[in-house]
């Protein structure tokens, strides 16, 4: 009978390397690579041959691999699987590095920074504590060869091999027999007569004095070399003393000396310990205790390996995200420790969490987000942008808040090349046109002017043509000055997308009516922009064969490539998230209601008061030209300090516009944006006059003069018929983004309104109906008796 026997390494669920790894320890092991067959996923085989006539060995590798396995705790190496045969041992454990070649490789790399040193021995020494105080073993075997690092950093302590009861009831300690490990005996071992009088822990803390030695200095030569500190730090030598002194009674308890070193000022004392610390205790601190170390948590992050954060700090980040509510508190750091990630790792660990934030309603997360786009936008693909982010980005452009609808706006030029035509052509110019005409914050039509402009390069042909001059009009004609400018450099901006006979007759018209504006900033970047269209023409005037390349870009297909024409005109937008907002407010802020206005116009004399205003007009002048290079601060800032400074808005304006008149009865065109909206629009030509005054007593109509007929007419007169005509004929309509109305906003408006309307109406007769039927039922029963009650 035949039997099928299996072979125990063949099934071995791990790929092992076929050659060792660099720095395998001293000793009976061999440090090899592997690969979990299932998963893929790295792991490190300590392997363990048996030879013939080295029983005891076997034995050691036996009780090492027992040991191994049921010991866990952090700092000590974690076990996985294993195998033992008559042949072998291996040994499974998380994928690490000998402590040797992870010292040299850090050398080369510039050396390892004293913090990580701190924690690594930190990571140590409570291992050892662990051992002693609470397990009572005495671990026989630190050395460098013991000691592993995983790809996060954090130290391992492992080579069991030696290890042994402290009670004594396991027998005497194992012979090791290998002389790189023996020089790291305490020199009370070799007094054979054992009249020492010493600690359980005195031996293992010679050797982590040995250690500590060896990780500032390198391979340590001979026992004598303890003697010179070298490198050590010098908050550390005190304690190094205490390790390797020759008294063994004097050597502190791992857990005393952990004391020590974290007493103020000393080694251990240091914020990426105290880091460590938190994270491995996160899961039992108070969400308030877990807020404070989030929002700490960035500023030490670009003290801190790179390892450290990528394989400790990040997991931690997404497990607070997802199972902690953390919230918004998360971000800063999270997209920190993204730039230490590949673009395939951050598409995996980053994005998905980013997408999952998109669709909170948290207002902190949501403005937090697109403050900081710019620093995960590259790693997002169009159809991700499209379908799970923008559905849920334009609902800023409706938030009350204004810092919300002003980021939302600024984060258009991030998103702007990855939208779709529909997306960009359609639902965005519809709340970019809402925005512009209907919000009652200055600064925000002026970041939207701003957007406008920078994206003009991505719209459609069609969508340039219909929407780009009329926005811009509409822009020259706002009361809240930096919006004119913006408008202004709009144009500039998008100069290439203009025909000639658009400049000619819709641009320049526009431009040089600004050239008499208040504001001196708004008259130079008209002046600017002016000479600019005219060049033009006159170079096209002059040689008409330029005319197709002029214009090359006016019917050409959106394009990332064609907006470097509106960077190389000015630094007139923002820039990644910095806030122009808050800085326009205090600037320009807005005359609390009830109170004296100040007038923003030519006085009747035609004077521009804007050129007398001193300082404040001079340096108000300059800000157009130089947007890029100021800090504007963050509306979000400032919505506290905004409502503090309320009552004071209208003392200050009038104290930055002296010399101006003020009208008790004149509303200023800032706090009266429906007055704005309801001017005409470039398309309707240019502004009407101001109707007739009426005439001086005494005056006679021609219907009522005499002109040598029979008898006075008593018709009108035909002259005021054809002025009232002409009135009716001429009323502005409101403002719009071109004669398509696109976007159908207006529309959209109109028929909520009639609906709310048909709506009331039907409320009404409701009411009625119901009243009528009260009053029948009354009349019907008659008047009530008093103190009578029908009984069945």
């Amino acid at each position: 009978m035949w039997f099928f026997v299996r072979d125990p390494v063949r099934d071995f669920p791990f790929h092992l390397s076929p050659e060792p790894a660099e720095g395998s320890p001293p000793g009976p092991w061999a440090l090899h690579r592997g690969r979990k067959k299932a998963t893929g996923s790295p792991v490190s085989i300590f392997v363990y041959d048996v030879k013939p006539g080295a029983e005891e060995q076997t034995q050691v590798a036996k009780a090492a691999f027992k040991r191994l396995k049921t010991l866990r705790h952090p700092n000590i190496l974690a076990f996985i699987d294993g195998l033992e045969t008559d042949k072998c041992v291996h040994v499974v454990t998380e994928a690490v590095t000998p402590l040797g070649v992870h010292l040299r490789t850090r050398a080369e790399a510039g050396g390892p920074k004293e913090l990580e040193l701190s924690w690594g021995l930190h990571q140590i020494v409570k291992a050892l504590s662990f051992l002693v105080n609470d397990c009572s073993l005495v671990h026989n075997n630190v050395c460098m060869a013991a000691v592993f690092v995983d790809r996060a950093g954090e130290w391992k302590l492992g080579g069991l091999d030696y290890m042994y009861s402290a009670q004594g009831n396991g027998g005497a300690p194992p012979c090791k027999g290998i002389p790189e490990l023996e020089q790291y005996d305490p020199p009370e071992l070799a007094d054979s007569s054992g009249r020492a009088v010493r600690e359980t822990w005195s031996a293992d803390m010679w050797r982590l004095g040995c250690l500590i030695w060896e990780v500032f200095n390198g391979p340590l030569p001979r026992a004598t070399a303890l003697r010179n500190p070298g490198k050590i730090p010098k908050s550390l030598v005190p304690h190094y003393c205490e390790l390797v002194g020759a008294n063994p009674k004097m050597r502190p308890n791992p857990a005393r000396f952990l004391q020590n070193c974290r007493a103020p000022g000393g080694f251990m004392n240091n914020r990426f310990v105290e880091t460590n610390l938190f994270l491995e205790e996160i899961q039992i601190k108070e969400p308030a205790e877990k807020q404070k170390f989030f929002q700490e948590l960035s500023k030490s992050l670009d003290s801190f390996p790179e390892d450290f954060c990528r394989h400790k700090v990040l997991p931690q980040l997404l497990t607070a995200f997802e199972f902690g509510n953390a919230g918004a508190v998360v971000l800063t750091p999270l997209f920190k420790v993204g730039k230490f990630l590949s673009a395939e790792e951050y598409q995996q660990k980053i994005i998905p969490v980013v997408v999952k934030m998109f669709s909170s309603t948290d207002r902190a997360m949501r403005i937090r987000l697109l403050q900081q786009m710019e620093q995960f936008i590259q790693y997002l693909d169009e159809p991700t942008v499209n379908t799970q982010i923008f559905p849920h980005v334009v609902h800023g452009f409706l938030d009350t808040n204004p810092a919300i609808r002003e980021q939302t706006v600024k984060s258009m030029l991030l998103l702007a090349p990855k939208l779709n035509e529909a997306n960009l052509n359609v639902e965005l110019m519809k709340h970019f046109a809402r925005l512009q005409a209907k919000d009652e914050q200055g600064p925000i039509r002026c970041n939207t002017t701003v957007c406008l402009g920078k994206i003009g390069s991505y719209l459609s042909a069609s969508t340039r043509h219909r929407v780009l001059t009329s926005a811009f009009s509409r822009a020259t004609k706002d009361p809240f000055a930096p919006s004119r400018v913006a408008g202004v450099l709009g144009f500039a901006a998008t100069h290439n997308l203009y025909s000639m006979n658009d400049c000619a007759h819709k641009i320049l018209p526009v431009l040089c009516g600004l050239t008499v504006d208040p504001e001196k900033s708004v008259r130079d970047q008209a002046f600017k922009a002016i000479r600019s269209f005219l060049s033009k023409l006159e170079s096209v005037s002059e040689d008409p064969t330029q005319l197709a390349e002029v214009e090359k870009d006016v019917h050409a297909v959106s394009s990332p490539g064609m907006g470097g024409a509106a960077a190389s005109w000015a630094g007139w937008a923002v820039t990644g998230v910095s806030s122009l907002t808050s800085k326009l407010i205090r600037a320009h802020p807005t005359v609390a209601a009830g109170e004296p206005n100040v007038s923003q116009r030519p006085t009747p004399e035609g004077h521009w008061e804007a050129q007398e205003e001193g300082k404040d007009t001079a340096e108000d002048s300059g800000a157009a030209d130089r947007w890029d290079d100021e800090d504007w601060g963050s509306l979000e800032q400032e919505a506290e300090s905004v409502l503090a400074q309320q009552d004071n808005w209208s003392t200050g304006g009038q104290a930055s516009r002296a010399g101006q008149t003020s009208n008790p009865d004149h509303k200023s065109p800032e706090s009266d944006w429906s007055s704005w909206e309801a001017e005409g629009s470039w398309e309707q030509g240019w502004q009407e006059p101001s109707p007739q005054e009426p005439p001086p007593e005494g005056t006679q109509l021609t219907s009522e003069y005499n002109w040598g007929g029979p008898e006075p007419s008593d018709k009108g007169d035909p002259f005021a018929d054809l002025l009232a005509r002409r009135e009716v004929g001429t009323q502005p309509r409101p403002d719009s983004w071109g004669d398509d109305n696109w976007g159908d906003d207006g529309l959209e408006t109109e028929s909520r309104q009639a609906k709310a309307e048909l709506a009331r109406k039907k409320r009404e007769e409701r009411r009625r109906e119901m009243e009528a039927k009260r009053a029948e039922k009354k009349a019907a029963k008659g008047p009530m008796k008093l103190g009578t009650r029908k009984l069945d």
